[in-house]
């Protein structure tokens, strides 16, 4: 009963952080995808966030460009100690610093494509449901991936009515996620089956 409490709350702890993961890298891709600021997602984005980011934008400085380094850094830090913790209380000890290095890297790419996997999936369904939607989420999304859409688009033009760029940007995820993520999870060893719940 103790071991499957503890493993529930391991469980719940990794959730979590992965939440927050995902927000601060909503907040990365936002910003990288030149995505409204003043929309109310992205300020409350931005207001979820900001206590982790604010730290690292102090020795970091400003947002440079289209990446915003702080963020990156929040996120690997927040992922790199609760991966520690979690090796601790599952009593396997300290991993090596660099297993924990690949680890939280692998946690931040595979945050990434899971945005971007939601995203065009929404914006799929919202091409069909709701073509002209003004809601800020619609809105958000269409900015978010169409950066990385319009190149696709250059290379294959919409056919009509039927735009096939989003099937070529989700077999490019699945590639990148199973050969780059999935060799940084193997190459991570005991951290990166943590790092794959």
């Amino acid at each position: 009963m103790g071991s499957q409490l503890g493993n529930a709350g391991l469980l719940l702890v990794n959730t979590l952080v992965n939440i927050y993961l995902f927000l601060l890298m909503l907040r990365f891709l936002l910003q990288a995808s030149r995505a409204d600021y003043y929309n109310p997602i992205s300020q409350s984005v931005v207001r979820i966030t900001q206590p982790a980011v604010r730290p690292f934008q102090a020795f970091l400085g400003p947002v440079m460009g289209r990446f915003d380094l702080a963020t990156l850094a929040s996120g690997f830090l927040i992922k790199l100690v609760a991966i520690i913790a979690i090796l601790q209380i599952a009593g396997y000890g300290m991993a090596p610093l660099d297993d924990l290095a690949v680890g939280a890297v692998a946690a931040l790419a595979n945050a990434v494509l899971k945005i971007y996997f939601f995203a065009l999936i929404v914006m799929i369904i919202l091409s069909w449901v709701a073509p002209q939607a003004n809601h800020p989420g619609a809105i958000l999304i269409m900015q978010l991936v169409e950066p990385i859409m319009a190149p696709v688009r250059r290379v294959i033009p919409p056919l009509g009515m039927l735009d096939l760029s989003p099937i070529v940007v989700f077999i490019a995820i699945s590639l990148i996620d199973g050969i780059v993520v999935g060799s940084l999870i193997r190459a991570a060893g005991v951290v990166g089956a943590l790092v794959g719940l």
